[in-house]
């Protein structure tokens, strides 16, 4: 038996039902399609929860019709990219809605990113407008000369009941007011969901420098079709139109953008947690409304754990990086319900692995729980191969996993780069599967770090480290955080130039890298060493150093 049998099939099963062995044909319409379906059938529910503010399916479509004929009197068209740099709000979600709808492609951006990450996306998307908050326009003012930005438009500071400003700059708009003028309008747009894009995330991809992933509305409708709807399906008549996700992850990332339009599909209600970071305020969330769905990341459970909410009829789910065995268990022990955990990237649109195993206790879905990443969702074709020849591996052998579906991106921007001409995407991950067709991660190829289920490229933190004069050279890893088990923390190793030698600190080196990067992309520790290992090829060795420093933290503390 090869990876072309797809051995998973046979797990493709919830309690005495058997789950569709494909989802064909998918759906060929825009996206937009989504939420006008939940408007009519659930017009009436509500779609987006925030603290005691709501807003129906009726009125999310509402205001994302009248947001896109906005947009579309500015002058954006089909194929425009407009950038959602916003924190967790309800405007997120409209504003989301609302570019799709006036067939633009959505840039999600941090509400963190630094200024020098936000030139780079929004100059490499071409985006032509701007969604921001009033805090951020200075930012935004600064950088626009740069960019192809010809719009901003903009959101009230979080918490705030309006505008500080008496009266907006010319060139600003008002997030609420160009709804407001417009309630009643809508546009229709001819699309071509096969090849535009409905989103443009930016991600390391191979090399550790952000690319833009275009991910088509045909490979985000393939994508919802495959999630819940695929798993549940089965029991969907009590969770349609009915049950609750609590989204506790940032909006921006592919998991948590996914997941509102995953929403959207089922017509189930969203709740936002609006800071992800802010634990009390999630486990509260959770003992006062028992959302039916809780997808998370390890991190966020193990602190989640420390809280003993006790027993809870929810689901939760893990994503964005490995979930550690003692924060399951934990969880577990705590609340009654396994956990679920899936993999996916960013180029997956992103959803390309379901564990099912938090579906066992209440479907009997499996006689035992499986750890691990799962097993392929529907028409995704995943082999393991030897990164050096190409070849398979055996079963249960580890080798580096890539990728086939209807899923997978159109490429990286502009040129559709990134995929073999077979359209393999090659994850540059490593793992290994068994003969049940479960995979599970091994290790990784990429020097991604991962904190708190943020990512940190390596190589970012290095060019910003090569601009001090001192630096000759630095490789940054991460190592396990001891304080939070199954993240890590960023160390940065440099060579100084031998007339810096003694000169300079690790103070030195933190403050600068605290002026160019994200708080959680900076270094927790600087090590000054006089040699660092070089590979036959001339490069760094970052496996050996991370094998050498994988204890210094706890031995420094």
């Amino acid at each position: 038996m090869t990876y072309a049998d797809k051995p998973w099939l046979k797990s493709y099963k919830l309690g005495p039902y058997k789950l569709k062995a494909t989802c064909e044909p998918y759906p060929v319409e825009a996206l937009s399609k989504i939420l006008d379906n939940a408007a009519e059938k659930h017009g009436g529910k509500t779609a987006v929860q925030l603290g005691a503010r709501t807003v129906s399916y009726k009125q999310l479509r509402e205001k994302a019709d009248a947001l896109a004929f906005s947009l579309a009197a500015l002058g954006i068209r089909r194929g425009d990219r407009v950038c959602l740099f916003l924190p967790n709000c309800i405007e997120f979600v409209i504003g989301d809605w609302g570019i799709i709808k006036a067939g633009g492609a959505t840039v999600p951006t941090s509400a963190m990113r630094t200024d020098e990450g936000l030139l780079h996306e929004l100059a490499q998307s071409g985006a032509r407008a701007i969604i921001c908050c009033e805090a951020d326009l200075p930012r935004v003012t600064a950088l626009k000369p740069q960019t192809a930005v010809e719009h901003i438009i903009l959101v009230p500071d979080p918490g705030s009941e309006g505008f500080k400003m008496a009266t907006l700059p010319a060139g600003v708009s008002g997030f609420d007011r160009l709804i407001e003028e417009n309630l009643g309008q809508s546009v229709a747009v001819e699309m071509d969901p096969m090849n535009d894009l409905c989103e443009l995330s930016f991600t390391g991809g191979a090399t550790g420098l952000p690319k833009g992933v275009m991910i088509t509305h045909c490979n985000r409708y393939a994508n919802l079709v495959h999630g819940l709807a695929w798993m549940m399906e089965p029991l969907s008549r009590g969770i349609i139109g009915k049950a609750s996700v609590f989204i506790t992850i940032p909006l921006f990332h592919s998991y948590g953008h996914a997941l509102v339009h995953m929403a959207a599909f089922w017509g189930l209600r969203v709740m936002i947690a609006p800071d992800p970071r802010d634990i009390e305020d999630i486990v509260n969330t959770i003992r006062e409304h028992r959302p039916f769905l809780i997808p998370t990341i390890p991190t966020q459970l193990m602190r989640i754990g420390k809280h003993k909410i006790g027993r809870v009829n929810c689901l939760f789910f893990s994503g964005s990086a490995p979930l550690p065995d003692s924060v399951r268990e934990a969880v577990t022990k705590d609340m009654g319900n396994p956990i679920g955990e899936g993999y996916g990237l960013t180029e997956t649109s992103p959803l390309a692995t379901l564990n099912p195993s938090a579906f066992s206790k209440i479907t009997g879905f499996m006689a035992k729980e499986k750890r691990g990443l799962g097993i392929p969702v529907p028409d995704t074709e995943f082999r393991v191969i030897d990164p050096a020849s190409g070849d398979d591996v055996p079963f249960g052998e580890t080798g580096e996993i890539i990728i086939r579906g209807p899923q997978v991106m159109k490429g990286y921007w502009p040129d559709a780069s990134g995929l073999t001409e077979d359209r393999w995407f090659h994850t540059g991950d490593l793992g290994c599967m068994d003969d049940e067709g479960f995979f599970y991660i091994t290790d990784r190829i990429k020097d991604m770090i991962n904190v708190s289920g943020l990512k940190v490229y390596s190589t970012k933190v290095d060019d910003v480290i090569f601009r001090h004069p001192a630096v000759q050279m630095v490789a940054t890893i991460g190592v396990p955080d001891p304080e939070k088990e199954g993240s890590e923390r960023v160390v940065a190793i440099v060579r100084t130039r031998r007339e810096f030698s003694g000169k300079v600190s690790e103070e030195d080196i933190i403050n600068l890298c605290k002026e160019k990067l994200a708080y959680y992309e900076v270094p927790k520790m600087v090590v000054f060493k006089d040699d660092l290992p070089i590979t036959v090829t001339g490069k760094l060795w970052k496996k050996e150093l991370r094998d050498e420093f994988k204890d210094i933290l706890s031995r420094k503390e």
